[in-house]
Protein backbone atom coordinates (compact mmCIF):
# COMPACT_ATOMS: atom_id res chain seq x y z
CA UNK A 1 0.00 0.00 0.00
CA UNK A 2 1.36 3.40 -0.99
CA UNK A 3 1.25 5.50 2.18
CA UNK A 4 1.88 8.74 0.31
CA UNK A 5 0.91 11.04 3.17
CA UNK A 6 3.74 9.60 5.27
CA UNK A 7 6.18 9.67 2.35
CA UNK A 8 5.55 13.40 1.88
CA UNK A 9 5.90 13.96 5.62
CA UNK A 10 9.41 12.47 5.58
CA UNK A 11 10.47 14.81 2.77
CA UNK A 12 8.97 17.82 4.55
CA UNK A 13 10.89 17.03 7.74
CA UNK A 14 14.20 16.59 5.89
CA UNK A 15 13.92 20.20 4.69
CA UNK A 16 14.60 21.43 8.22
CA UNK A 17 16.40 18.52 9.92
CA UNK A 18 19.29 16.27 8.79
CA UNK A 19 17.87 13.32 10.77
CA UNK A 20 14.32 12.01 10.61
CA UNK A 21 13.19 9.27 12.98
CA UNK A 22 10.19 7.10 12.13
CA UNK A 23 8.92 5.52 15.33
CA UNK A 24 6.11 3.02 15.63
CA UNK A 25 5.27 -0.50 16.78
CA UNK A 26 6.97 -3.52 15.27
CA UNK A 27 5.48 -4.69 11.98
CA UNK A 28 3.49 -1.50 11.34
CA UNK A 29 5.24 -0.83 8.00
CA UNK A 30 8.27 1.34 8.82
CA UNK A 31 10.70 -0.63 6.65
CA UNK A 32 8.23 -0.72 3.76
CA UNK A 33 7.71 3.03 4.05
CA UNK A 34 11.46 3.66 3.98
CA UNK A 35 11.73 1.62 0.77
CA UNK A 36 8.89 3.64 -0.75
CA UNK A 37 10.66 6.86 0.22
CA UNK A 38 13.83 5.70 -1.54
CA UNK A 39 11.89 5.83 -4.81
CA UNK A 40 11.38 9.58 -4.26
CA UNK A 41 15.02 10.57 -3.76
CA UNK A 42 16.05 10.07 -7.38
CA UNK A 43 19.77 9.55 -7.96
CA UNK A 44 20.74 10.32 -4.36
CA UNK A 45 23.02 7.54 -3.03
CA UNK A 46 21.27 5.40 -0.44
CA UNK A 47 22.80 3.09 2.16
CA UNK A 48 20.55 0.80 4.21
CA UNK A 49 21.58 -0.91 7.46
CA UNK A 50 19.32 -3.30 9.35
CA UNK A 51 20.44 -3.74 12.95
CA UNK A 52 18.64 -7.08 13.15
CA UNK A 53 21.03 -8.39 10.48
CA UNK A 54 24.28 -9.68 12.06
CA UNK A 55 26.21 -8.66 8.94
CA UNK A 56 25.09 -5.05 9.24
CA UNK A 57 25.81 -5.05 12.97
CA UNK A 58 29.34 -6.25 12.20
CA UNK A 59 29.80 -3.32 9.79
CA UNK A 60 29.11 -0.95 12.68
CA UNK A 61 31.71 -2.31 15.08
CA UNK A 62 33.51 0.98 14.42
CA UNK A 63 30.50 3.14 13.57
CA UNK A 64 32.33 6.42 12.96
CA UNK A 65 34.56 4.89 10.32
CA UNK A 66 31.68 2.92 8.81
CA UNK A 67 29.32 5.89 8.48
CA UNK A 68 31.43 8.96 7.83
CA UNK A 69 32.26 7.88 4.27
CA UNK A 70 28.63 7.29 3.30
CA UNK A 71 27.08 9.86 1.01
CA UNK A 72 23.49 10.91 0.51
CA UNK A 73 20.84 9.13 2.55
CA UNK A 74 21.65 6.55 5.21
CA UNK A 75 18.78 4.41 6.55
CA UNK A 76 19.28 2.64 9.88
CA UNK A 77 16.52 0.18 10.81
CA UNK A 78 15.75 -0.92 14.41
CA UNK A 79 17.81 1.87 15.96
CA UNK A 80 16.68 0.90 19.48
CA UNK A 81 19.22 -1.94 19.31
CA UNK A 82 22.10 0.56 19.18
CA UNK A 83 21.17 3.76 21.06
CA UNK A 84 24.90 4.42 21.39
CA UNK A 85 24.81 5.53 17.74
CA UNK A 86 22.99 8.78 18.54
CA UNK A 87 26.06 10.79 19.70
CA UNK A 88 27.91 9.59 16.59
CA UNK A 89 25.09 10.73 14.32
CA UNK A 90 25.29 14.17 15.93
CA UNK A 91 28.98 14.47 15.05
CA UNK A 92 28.41 13.19 11.53
CA UNK A 93 25.62 15.60 10.58
CA UNK A 94 27.46 18.52 12.18
CA UNK A 95 30.53 17.79 10.05
CA UNK A 96 28.81 16.81 6.80
CA UNK A 97 25.91 18.98 5.69
CA UNK A 98 25.19 16.75 2.67
CA UNK A 99 24.57 13.63 4.73
CA UNK A 100 21.05 12.72 5.91
CA UNK A 101 19.88 9.89 8.16
CA UNK A 102 16.51 8.16 8.21
CA UNK A 103 16.33 6.07 11.36
CA UNK A 104 13.57 3.60 12.18
CA UNK A 105 12.71 2.52 15.70
CA UNK A 106 10.17 0.32 17.46
CA UNK A 107 10.11 2.28 20.72
CA UNK A 108 9.29 5.80 21.81
CA UNK A 109 11.95 8.45 22.18
CA UNK A 110 11.53 8.12 25.95
CA UNK A 111 12.67 4.49 25.76
CA UNK A 112 15.40 5.41 23.26
CA UNK A 113 16.53 8.01 25.77
CA UNK A 114 19.81 9.07 24.20
CA UNK A 115 18.10 10.39 21.09
CA UNK A 116 16.40 13.30 22.79
CA UNK A 117 19.55 14.19 24.72
CA UNK A 118 22.20 14.21 22.01
CA UNK A 119 20.30 15.18 18.87
CA UNK A 120 18.30 18.20 19.99
CA UNK A 121 17.69 20.53 17.06
CA UNK A 122 18.97 17.98 14.55
CA UNK A 123 16.25 15.34 14.59
CA UNK A 124 12.55 15.35 13.74
CA UNK A 125 10.37 12.55 15.12
CA UNK A 126 7.32 11.20 13.34
CA UNK A 127 5.08 8.36 14.44
CA UNK A 128 3.99 5.74 11.94
CA UNK A 129 0.80 3.97 12.91
CA UNK A 130 -0.69 0.76 11.58
CA UNK A 131 -3.30 1.20 8.85
CA UNK A 132 -6.04 3.73 9.57
CA UNK A 133 -9.55 4.06 8.20
CA UNK A 134 -8.70 6.87 5.77
CA UNK A 135 -6.25 4.49 4.06
CA UNK A 136 -8.26 1.27 3.84
CA UNK A 137 -11.94 2.41 3.89
CA UNK A 138 -13.08 -0.91 5.38
CA UNK A 139 -14.49 -0.14 8.81
CA UNK A 140 -15.64 -3.61 9.92
CA UNK A 141 -12.45 -5.37 8.86
CA UNK A 142 -10.15 -2.72 10.31
CA UNK A 143 -12.01 -2.63 13.63
CA UNK A 144 -11.99 -6.41 14.08
CA UNK A 145 -8.50 -7.25 12.76
CA UNK A 146 -6.68 -4.06 13.70
CA UNK A 147 -4.33 -2.11 11.46
CA UNK A 148 -1.12 -4.15 11.43
CA UNK A 149 -0.62 -4.87 7.72
CA UNK A 150 -0.21 -8.65 7.99
CA UNK A 151 -3.20 -8.94 10.27
CA UNK A 152 -5.44 -6.67 8.21
CA UNK A 153 -4.41 -8.22 4.87
CA UNK A 154 -4.70 -11.84 6.02
CA UNK A 155 -6.64 -14.14 3.70
CA UNK A 156 -9.13 -14.92 6.50
CA UNK A 157 -9.96 -14.00 10.07
CA UNK A 158 -8.33 -17.26 11.16
CA UNK A 159 -5.08 -16.30 9.41
CA UNK A 160 -5.25 -12.87 11.04
CA UNK A 161 -5.69 -14.46 14.48
CA UNK A 162 -2.72 -16.75 13.88
CA UNK A 163 -0.55 -13.79 12.93
CA UNK A 164 -1.62 -11.88 16.05
CA UNK A 165 -0.83 -14.91 18.20
CA UNK A 166 2.71 -15.06 16.83
CA UNK A 167 3.08 -11.27 17.08
CA UNK A 168 2.22 -11.25 20.79
CA UNK A 169 4.58 -14.15 21.52
CA UNK A 170 7.46 -12.57 19.61
CA UNK A 171 6.87 -9.22 21.29
CA UNK A 172 7.08 -10.79 24.75
CA UNK A 173 9.93 -13.21 24.10
CA UNK A 174 12.17 -11.17 21.77
CA UNK A 175 11.21 -7.52 21.33
CA UNK A 176 11.17 -6.54 25.02
CA UNK A 177 14.52 -8.28 25.79
CA UNK A 178 16.01 -6.57 22.70
CA UNK A 179 15.27 -3.24 24.36
CA UNK A 180 17.55 -4.28 27.20
CA UNK A 181 14.61 -4.86 29.55
CA UNK A 182 15.02 -7.90 31.77
CA UNK A 183 11.39 -8.82 32.42
CA UNK A 184 10.10 -12.42 32.43
CA UNK A 185 7.87 -12.86 29.39
CA UNK A 186 5.20 -14.69 31.41
CA UNK A 187 4.98 -11.78 33.89
CA UNK A 188 4.54 -9.18 31.16
CA UNK A 189 2.12 -11.51 29.36
CA UNK A 190 -0.10 -11.83 32.45
CA UNK A 191 -0.02 -8.06 32.93
CA UNK A 192 -0.88 -7.39 29.27
CA UNK A 193 -3.83 -9.77 29.39
CA UNK A 194 -5.05 -8.23 32.61
CA UNK A 195 -5.02 -4.81 30.95
CA UNK A 196 -7.58 -6.18 28.47
CA UNK A 197 -10.06 -6.21 31.38
CA UNK A 198 -9.24 -2.54 32.10
CA UNK A 199 -9.44 -1.45 28.46
CA UNK A 200 -11.13 1.96 28.41
CA UNK A 201 -11.01 2.25 32.20
CA UNK A 202 -8.97 4.03 34.86
CA UNK A 203 -5.54 2.51 35.51
CA UNK A 204 -4.99 1.85 39.20
CA UNK A 205 -1.43 0.58 39.62
CA UNK A 206 -2.00 -0.54 43.21
CA UNK A 207 -5.10 -2.54 42.35
CA UNK A 208 -3.55 -4.24 39.33
CA UNK A 209 -0.26 -4.84 41.13
CA UNK A 210 -2.11 -6.52 44.00
CA UNK A 211 -3.96 -8.80 41.59
CA UNK A 212 -0.66 -9.85 40.00
CA UNK A 213 1.28 -10.08 43.23
CA UNK A 214 3.68 -7.26 42.33
CA UNK A 215 4.21 -3.77 43.67
CA UNK A 216 2.42 -0.74 42.25
CA UNK A 217 5.85 0.49 41.11
CA UNK A 218 6.33 -2.67 39.04
CA UNK A 219 2.82 -2.41 37.60
CA UNK A 220 3.51 1.20 36.58
CA UNK A 221 6.83 0.18 35.01
CA UNK A 222 5.11 -2.52 32.95
CA UNK A 223 2.55 0.03 31.76
CA UNK A 224 5.31 2.47 30.82
CA UNK A 225 6.97 -0.22 28.70
CA UNK A 226 3.76 -1.10 26.86
CA UNK A 227 3.09 2.61 26.34
CA UNK A 228 6.63 3.20 25.11
CA UNK A 229 6.36 0.37 22.58
CA UNK A 230 3.07 1.76 21.19
CA UNK A 231 0.93 -1.08 22.50
CA UNK A 232 -1.08 0.92 25.05
CA UNK A 233 -2.32 4.50 25.09
CA UNK A 234 -2.24 6.06 28.56
CA UNK A 235 -4.64 9.01 28.37
CA UNK A 236 -3.90 11.66 30.98
CA UNK A 237 -6.62 13.25 33.10
CA UNK A 238 -7.37 16.95 32.71
CA UNK A 239 -7.79 19.09 35.83
CA UNK A 240 -9.80 22.28 36.16
CA UNK A 241 -9.99 24.59 39.15
CA UNK A 242 -13.40 23.58 40.38
CA UNK A 243 -14.76 22.32 43.66
CA UNK A 244 -15.49 18.85 42.31
CA UNK A 245 -13.94 15.41 42.86
CA UNK A 246 -12.12 15.03 39.56
CA UNK A 247 -10.53 11.77 38.43
CA UNK A 248 -6.74 12.06 38.65
CA UNK A 249 -5.50 8.70 37.30
CA UNK A 250 -5.00 7.87 33.61
CA UNK A 251 -7.30 5.84 31.40
CA UNK A 252 -5.76 3.07 29.32
CA UNK A 253 -6.61 1.85 25.84
CA UNK A 254 -5.09 -0.77 23.58
CA UNK A 255 -3.84 1.10 20.55
CA UNK A 256 -4.61 -1.72 18.13
CA UNK A 257 -8.04 -3.31 18.13
CA UNK A 258 -6.76 -6.60 16.71
CA UNK A 259 -4.27 -7.08 19.56
CA UNK A 260 -6.98 -6.26 22.10
CA UNK A 261 -9.42 -8.72 20.54
CA UNK A 262 -6.81 -11.48 20.45
CA UNK A 263 -5.82 -11.00 24.11
CA UNK A 264 -9.52 -10.89 25.07
CA UNK A 265 -10.27 -14.20 23.36
CA UNK A 266 -12.44 -12.54 20.71
CA UNK A 267 -11.91 -14.77 17.68
CA UNK A 268 -14.73 -13.76 15.33
CA UNK A 269 -16.77 -10.64 14.59
CA UNK A 270 -19.76 -12.43 16.11
CA UNK A 271 -17.78 -12.90 19.34
CA UNK A 272 -17.11 -9.17 19.37
CA UNK A 273 -20.75 -8.15 18.97
CA UNK A 274 -21.70 -10.33 21.96
CA UNK A 275 -18.75 -9.39 24.16
CA UNK A 276 -19.03 -7.31 27.32
CA UNK A 277 -16.22 -5.08 26.02
CA UNK A 278 -17.96 -4.24 22.73
CA UNK A 279 -18.52 -0.58 23.65
CA UNK A 280 -14.99 -0.17 25.05
CA UNK A 281 -13.51 -1.73 21.91
CA UNK A 282 -15.39 0.68 19.67
CA UNK A 283 -14.53 3.66 21.88
CA UNK A 284 -10.80 2.92 21.75
CA UNK A 285 -10.83 2.33 17.99
CA UNK A 286 -12.62 5.61 17.32
CA UNK A 287 -10.55 7.57 19.83
CA UNK A 288 -7.32 6.52 18.11
CA UNK A 289 -8.74 7.41 14.68
CA UNK A 290 -9.80 10.87 15.93
CA UNK A 291 -6.34 11.63 17.29
CA UNK A 292 -4.68 10.54 14.05
CA UNK A 293 -7.10 12.54 11.89
CA UNK A 294 -6.68 15.72 13.93
CA UNK A 295 -2.88 15.37 13.90
CA UNK A 296 -2.60 16.30 17.56
CA UNK A 297 0.40 15.31 19.68
CA UNK A 298 -0.36 12.64 22.28
CA UNK A 299 0.77 15.07 24.97
CA UNK A 300 -2.11 17.38 24.01
CA UNK A 301 -4.78 14.72 24.48
CA UNK A 302 -6.68 14.14 27.73
CA UNK A 303 -9.88 12.81 29.24
CA UNK A 304 -11.92 14.49 31.95
CA UNK A 305 -14.22 13.12 34.61
CA UNK A 306 -15.97 14.19 37.78
CA UNK A 307 -16.75 11.24 40.04
CA UNK A 308 -20.31 10.01 39.36
CA UNK A 309 -21.34 13.27 37.70
CA UNK A 310 -19.87 13.96 34.28
CA UNK A 311 -17.16 12.85 31.88
CA UNK A 312 -15.58 13.56 28.51
CA UNK A 313 -13.84 10.79 26.55
CA UNK A 314 -11.35 13.03 24.74
CA UNK A 315 -10.20 16.59 25.24
CA UNK A 316 -7.57 17.86 22.83
CA UNK A 317 -5.76 21.17 22.70
CA UNK A 318 -5.36 22.16 19.05
CA UNK A 319 -4.19 25.56 17.83
CA UNK A 320 -4.97 27.01 21.24
CA UNK A 321 -8.56 25.72 21.23
CA UNK A 322 -10.21 23.18 23.48
CA UNK A 323 -12.00 20.55 21.41
CA UNK A 324 -14.05 17.83 23.07
CA UNK A 325 -15.27 14.44 21.84
CA UNK A 326 -17.66 11.99 23.41
CA UNK A 327 -17.75 8.53 21.80
CA UNK A 328 -21.04 6.64 22.02
CA UNK A 329 -21.84 3.16 20.73
CA UNK A 330 -25.51 3.89 20.21
CA UNK A 331 -27.97 4.27 17.34
CA UNK A 332 -29.18 7.71 18.37
CA UNK A 333 -27.12 9.88 20.75
CA UNK A 334 -29.08 12.35 22.87
CA UNK A 335 -28.21 15.41 24.88
CA UNK A 336 -27.58 14.76 28.57
CA UNK A 337 -26.39 16.60 31.65
CA UNK A 338 -22.86 15.13 31.38
CA UNK A 339 -22.35 16.68 27.93
CA UNK A 340 -23.66 20.05 29.08
CA UNK A 341 -21.44 20.01 32.19
CA UNK A 342 -18.38 19.09 30.10
CA UNK A 343 -19.01 21.88 27.60
CA UNK A 344 -19.58 24.50 30.28
CA UNK A 345 -17.02 23.39 32.89
CA UNK A 346 -14.18 23.00 30.40
CA UNK A 347 -15.12 26.09 28.37
CA UNK A 348 -14.91 24.06 25.16
CA UNK A 349 -14.70 25.67 21.74
CA UNK A 350 -16.43 22.64 20.22
CA UNK A 351 -17.97 19.37 21.43
CA UNK A 352 -18.78 16.51 19.07
CA UNK A 353 -20.45 13.20 19.80
CA UNK A 354 -19.16 10.43 17.52
CA UNK A 355 -21.48 7.44 17.01
CA UNK A 356 -21.79 4.52 14.53
CA UNK A 357 -24.64 6.03 12.51
CA UNK A 358 -24.72 7.98 9.25
CA UNK A 359 -26.42 11.28 10.11
CA UNK A 360 -25.04 14.57 11.37
CA UNK A 361 -27.26 16.75 13.55
CA UNK A 362 -27.21 19.33 16.35
CA UNK A 363 -27.95 18.25 19.92
CA UNK A 364 -28.09 21.92 20.94
CA UNK A 365 -26.57 25.16 19.67
CA UNK A 366 -23.06 24.15 20.79
CA UNK A 367 -22.98 20.32 20.62
CA UNK A 368 -23.39 18.16 17.51
CA UNK A 369 -23.50 14.45 16.75
CA UNK A 370 -21.92 12.95 13.66
CA UNK A 371 -21.41 9.40 12.40
CA UNK A 372 -17.87 8.03 12.55
CA UNK A 373 -17.32 7.58 8.81
CA UNK A 374 -18.72 11.02 8.03
CA UNK A 375 -16.43 12.60 10.61
CA UNK A 376 -13.29 10.83 9.39
CA UNK A 377 -14.12 11.78 5.80
CA UNK A 378 -14.51 15.51 6.58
Amino acid sequence: MERKHFQKDIGRRFKSHPIVAILGPRQCGKTTLSKQYIQLVGKTPVTTLDLEDPRDLAKLENPMLALESKKGLVIIDEIQRRPDLFPILRVLVDNNKDQKFLILGSASRELIRQGSESLAGRISYMELTPFQFSEVKDFDKLWFRGGFPKSFLGASNEESQEWLKNYVRTFLEQDIPNLGLQIPSHSMGRFWRMLAHYHGQIFNASEIGKSLGVSHVTAQRYLDILTGTFMIRSLKPWFENMKKRQVKMPKIYFRDAGVFHYLSGIQTPDDLYHHVKLGASWEAFVLDEIIRKEGVDNNDCYFWAIHEQAKLDLLMIKNGKRIGFEIKYTDAPTLNRSLIMAFESLKLDALTVIYPGKDQFKLNSHIEAIGFEAFISK
